[in-house]
């Protein structure tokens, strides 16, 4: 007996003893992969839970027809990774080129079982801390003063093991099914579980619930041998090309559009899916029916006693009975295995199926708690791309860095530069950054200047949401004024309801920039650091608050924001307006000219010719100045009447006051520069 006792209670400490990590990451998804290699990266301590027994397993069932609508692009015309980025919407971020999913499949839309493959190398060539098969069904709080939060989180698995960790990372996304209750939904099947073999549907009629990429890409999976399709849904269809958001309907799903708006028996309709009733028959067909023709009835009344609409509107819609009924209406997040002292809330209205988080992604109610991945889209839902791999892929980094910052003094990382740069720094960035191309109106790059604007620092991929706290969360300071770079669309450009192929759509003329209706970057400029107060007060669908100075630059069908009459040349002098400075390049004689002849020199011979840096002569580059305007030619052959000519009449006032000679010479100068 003393033994079974002593035996029972080491068993007892066993479950009540807590292993203990700084970062506990809940998910092996492609966001939990993504932070776990962050954090790897950084050398912390760190765990990841999956309830699978391999990474991915989300991608392992859905989507149900195997094909991905995230785009593969294996060429580009060009050799910069990072750009490439833009246009490959599955690879996570790491230093290993190997796993780049163009090594993975050469499909545009690939297959997901490569989605599973690819996150499963992830994990084991970088040797990730996965705990596989170990399902956390519960989650609490321990308040402890010593604690980086004042506070621990308490996680429980399905065998009653514990841990304790001082920051939680969730990245479980959103798997729970949408689920619509009314009177005959039991007859309805879900997404989750139909059949995705088109021959069981041969010669039937289905009704599906949705009008989403998962109703679509079902509906298309049988178009071909069913009687025909109907597809209710409370909102109408909003299609990606339309709205710019690539969570809407995609073209690779949307066949049924063709045969519903060229007369082939398919149809959308619009209807408030509480308000309907399925009645099933004695031969088993469904018939759609209204909720309050239910009401009233007497419930020992056969099928016959049930009035449907067709009996008072002989043309009513749905009058024809449906062989199978198909619930594809998606999924939300899963609050139940956290505790009341969390205080996990969902979000209202549309975002009621994500958690309720703050712009930098941690949960309004528990501090420490941080949402990862498809579940953090609240941010930027209908906006931009959180809840989608190319989209989360930066998110999963801005988290990371500001915990960095937050719990071991790693500020945010940036690059200083002197003022000269500043032009160059942020054409490169607008041309290649895939951060602030993928997260546009979310994610931008703060440019934040120092004493007399001499010189500037630069930190890549900020969200703009938490702009007033920059100070606070990237242990940078910015006392001196700052510029905000960041993509957007046009203002009125998006929309389920607008014509994005009217003619005229486009603007090529920079003086009309501001009207750019296609994503395009743009720059604000602050005298000071934004306040929490002006943040609030910022104008509907505007990203950031009224700012000192705004440029935009203009839309280009290339996304090449090169062109130096149209791109560059209007940026440069919204920056010299901005800093009251001249940022041109110059010749070393004409710094030499400055130098004699006025008080103040521009940055680029302050800083440059000065200090004896700046281009190497050659008698290449002086025929190039030449031939450009920019210098005059002094050799003999051109002496005439015996006279030299006077090198100093009007140059140095001219190089000055002239802003129209040197924009194209200009633009050479900077090209044999970098050559």
């Amino acid at each position: 007996l003393h033994l079974a006792l002593y035996a029972s209670s080491l068993c007892a400490a066993s479950s009540a003893a807590f292993f203990y990590h700084d970062y506990c990451v809940i998910g092996a998804g492609p966001s939990g992969l993504q932070m776990a290699y962050f954090l790897q990266q950084a050398g912390r301590d760190y765990i990841v839970f999956e309830r699978s027994h391999a990474p991915g397993s989300f991608f392992a069932l859905y989507p149900r027809h195997r094909k991905l609508i995230s785009i593969n692009k294996q060429y580009t015309g060009k050799s910069n990774s990072e750009f490439n980025l833009r246009h490959d919407w599955n690879s996570l971020l790491s230093h290993d080129h190997r796993l780049l999913f163009q090594h993975y499949s050469r499909d545009f839309f690939p297959n997901a079982d490569v989605m599973v493959r690819y996150l499963e190398d992830f994990a084991s060539l970088l040797k990730l801390r996965v705990q596989y098969n170990t399902a956390i069904v519960h989650v609490t709080l321990e308040r402890d003063e010593q604690a980086w939060n004042g506070h621990y989180f308490l996680l429980t698995d399905q065998d009653r093991q514990n841990y304790k960790c001082s920051s939680l990372l969730v990245a479980t996304g959103t798997w729970v099914p949408n689920v619509v209750n009314f009177p005959g939904s039991e007859y309805v099947e879900g997404y989750e579980t139909v059949s995705i073999n088109p021959e069981d549907f041969a010669g039937q009629t289905v009704l599906i619930l949705g009008r989403g990429n998962s109703a679509f890409e079902t509906a298309e999976n049988i178009l071909g041998v069913t009687n025909f399709i109907h597809m209710v849904s409370r909102s109408r269809v909003r299609l990606s090309w339309a709205t710019h958001y690539v969570g809407d309907l995609r073209a690779i799903n949307n066949g049924l559009l063709d045969t519903y708006q060229l007369k082939s028996l398919d149809g959308l309709l619009e209807g408030d899916l509480e308000d309907l009733a399925i009645v099933k028959d004695k031969k088993g067909k469904l018939h759609i029916t209204l909720r309050f023709y239910l009401e009233n009835r007497n419930s020992s009344a056969g099928i016959d006693s049930i009035t449907l609409p067709q009996d008072e509107l002989d043309n009513f819609a749905t009058r024809a009975p449906y062989d199978r009924v198909i619930r594809c209406l998606g999924w939300k997040f899963d609050f139940s295995i956290y505790n009341r002292s969390l205080r996990m809330m969902p979000g209202k209205g549309n975002e009621k199926k994500y958690p309720q988080i703050k712009p930098s992604y941690e949960s309004k109610g528990t501090q420490g708690l941080f949402i990862l991945g498809t579940a953090s889209h609240s941010v930027d839902f209908r906006k931009s791309a959180g809840g989608f791999i190319h989209g989360f892929r930066y998110t999963t980094r801005a988290v990371h860095r500001l915990l960095e910052n937050r719990h071991h003094g790693v500020p945010w990382p940036s690059t200083a530069y002197p003022v000269t740069q500043l032009t160059n720094s942020i054409i490169k960035r607008v041309n290649e950054a895939s951060g602030l191309y993928q997260m546009f109106s979310v994610l931008a790059d703060i440019i934040l200047l120092r004493e007399n604007a001499t010189a500037f620092e630069y930190l890549e991929e900020y969200p703009v949401g938490i702009l007033a706290e920059l100070e606070t969360q990237t242990g940078r300071k910015a006392p001196n004024g700052l510029f905000v770079i960041i993509m957007e669309y046009g203002k009125n450009f998006s929309g389920a309801d607008k014509d994005v192929f009217y003619y005229n759509r486009a603007v090529g003329e920079a003086q009309h920039a501001w009207q750019s209706n296609f994503l395009h970057p743009v720059i604000y400029y602050y005298k000071h650091l934004p306040t929490e107060h002006e943040m609030k007060l910022r104008p509907p669908d505007w990203p950031l608050p009224r700012p000192d100075a705004v440029h935009h630059i203009v839309e280009d069908f290339l996304t090449d924001w090169t062109a130096p009459n149209a791109h560059i040349l209007p940026l440069r002098r919204f920056l010299e307006n901005c800093l009251g400075t001249d940022l041109r390049n110059f010749f070393a004689e004409s710094c030499f000219l400055f130098a004699f002849t006025h008080q103040k020199l521009p940055p680029f011979c302050g800083q440059g010719y000065i200090r004896m840096q700046g281009l190497v002569g050659s008698e290449g580059l002086r025929r190039h100045a030449v031939e450009a305007g920019l210098l005059e030619d002094y050799t003999p052959n051109d002496f005439s009447g015996g006279r030299a000519p006077n090198r100093h009449e009007g140059s140095q006032d001219q190089l000055l006051r002239d802003h129209v000679i040197p924009i194209r010479p200009l633009q050479h100068l900077v090209n044999a520069k970098d050559e």
